[in-house]
């Protein structure tokens, strides 16, 4: 079983999906215009308006929260330090670059999730790519598959992964034992969970910011003390990625690419531009300005903010220290705190584990979130089946806290990798409203209008879209 499912994740990472995600990020950033690089002043102010106009929903930044409460957990430090440790410095490249032009990918989902969002029994909206599957693209079908990927990926797989990076982290640092983690993690976790939809975003908005924050400040600090080494490390990570130090060794083809398999699956598993998760936040803001597009532009500031900050800061506190030597064993969460370490002393190894508290932990609960959301894609609130759901969640997050996992960050790559396939087949379907809709929100923006969406203007739009969120 381990054989064929390593197999599995070698033929979807190897051949196709660094292919198809470079292609989407690619198509779209040319179709809207290099967005991501000729909107970014925008982007930067929707940000900062995304708190106005929630009233009593969820506002535009408690659902960037939620997203990168999501997006920046273990990818950001253990798997950071996995793709130096098998791909090189190079994969810094790469994650940069899947960054960059996965921006106008997530622009599109997160559009798509926004236009296509319905509204639950409870009032909140709920959306993502299984819902503009079902609607915009009428095949039920894809959504049930996408859900059932997505529910794997991030209900059950991922959870275990950052319960386990957070046991370890805490074993290393106060010898605490994983059992008594995974108490404390199950009891945390299942308070917000049963909490509901509000609760989490609220959660996500009070921890999200103080937790990247504190992590960037002590980053910047290891980069001022080692500033006169900083040119040096990004030439090597520019040479490394395109094989100019391997030239002379004959091992130029193999080493770029696992520098680019390394830096792309460690890239989207972070900052997940593609894979159609963070769209599933995206849609359950009540955007400022009123438009599907607004929730695209912040949800494509939540791909920056991962990659080429967070995961960066990461990867400095590596390449800036000695700890990454190939075939030492030493990979993982213990090569982040191993490194930490180095530059500032004993409390580094503290530091990191109480940094990967926060970001795994908040990573549970929003992961939670999506999961749940797609479960209600699925069975349409069906109260024992999501007690049921919620249990098998704290249930993983217990056995990610005891056990080895080899084989569930496999299993985590696969899922992930199909529900990315899925989700960029359906993008590229519908690229035509994401087109239609950025146009739309641009030119009313120019023309010293506040964006707002009247799905009456696009006669696709107003015959798919559902009833309840957007029109009566």
């Amino acid at each position: 079983m381990t054989d064929i499912i390593n197999s599995i994740s070698g033929l979807l990472w190897g051949h196709i999906l660094v292919y198809l995600l470079i292609a989407a990020g690619l198509f779209f950033t040319l179709r809207l215009g290099f967005i991501q690089f000729t909107q970014f002043p925008h982007m930067i102010k929707v940000m900062f308006q995304s708190r106005q106009g929630s009233g009593d929903g969820i506002s535009s930044f408690q659902a960037f929260c939620t997203s990168l409460a999501a997006r920046v957990g273990t990818g950001n430090m253990a798997g950071v330090a996995v793709a130096l440790y098998l791909g090189g410095a190079g994969a810094i490249f790469w994650m940069w670059l899947i960054a960059l032009i996965g921006m106008a990918t997530s622009f599109a989902e997160s559009t798509l999730a926004q236009a296509y969002k319905t509204v639950d029994e409870d009032g909140n909206f709920r959306g993502g790519p299984a819902y503009y599957m079902e609607y915009g693209l009428g095949k039920r079908w894809m959504g049930v598959i996408f859900s059932l990927c997505l529910i794997l990926a991030f209900g059950l797989v991922f959870n275990a992964v950052q319960s386990n990076s957070i046991a370890a982290a805490f074993n290393v640092a106060f010898g605490i034992p994983n059992y008594v983690v995974g108490i404390g993690l199950v009891l945390g976790s299942g308070i917000i969970i049963f909490g509901g939809l509000k609760t989490i975003s609220r959660f996500a908005e009070m921890v999200v910011p103080f937790m990247a924050l504190a992590y960037l400040l002590v980053a910047l600090y290891v980069c001022a003390i080692n500033y006169d080494l900083l040119p040096n490390v990004f030439m090597h990570v520019i040479n490394s990625a395109f094989g100019i130090e391997q030239a002379g060794a004959g091992a130029i083809g193999y080493g770029v690419m696992q520098a680019m398999i390394q830096g792309i699956k460690r890239g989207l598993f972070s900052n997940e531009a593609g894979m159609g998760s963070a769209a599933n936040a995206a849609a359950t803001a009540t955007p400022n300005p009123p438009h599907p597009a607004s929730q695209g532009y912040v949800q494509m500031l939540g791909v920056f903010v991962d990659t080429i900050i967070i995961c960066t800061a990461t990867a400095a506190l590596i390449l800036l220290s000695q700890q990454l030597i190939p075939d030492s064993g030493v990979t993982g969460i213990a090569l982040t705190q191993a490194a930490l370490e180095e530059h500032v002393g004993s409390w580094g190894a503290t530091f990191v584990a109480i940094a990967i508290l926060f970001f795994a932990f908040t990573s549970i609960v929003a992961n939670y979130s999506y999961a749940e959301t797609n479960l209600l894609f699925l069975e349409h609130n069906h109260a024992s089946g999501m007690m049921i759901f919620r249990l098998l969640v704290l249930g993983m997050v217990m056995f990610g806290a005891l056990g080895e996992l080899p084989l569930v960050w496999t299993l985590a790559d696969v899922s992930m990798g199909l529900m990315a396939i899925v989700n960029v087949i359906a993008l590229f379907m519908l690229s035509g409203v994401v087109i239609w809709l950025a146009k739309d929100y641009n030119t009313q923006r120019k023309a010293g209008k506040l964006p707002t969406f009247d799905p009456s203007q696009n006669k696709k739009l107003d015959q798919t879209i559902p009833k309840g969120a957007w029109r009566k």
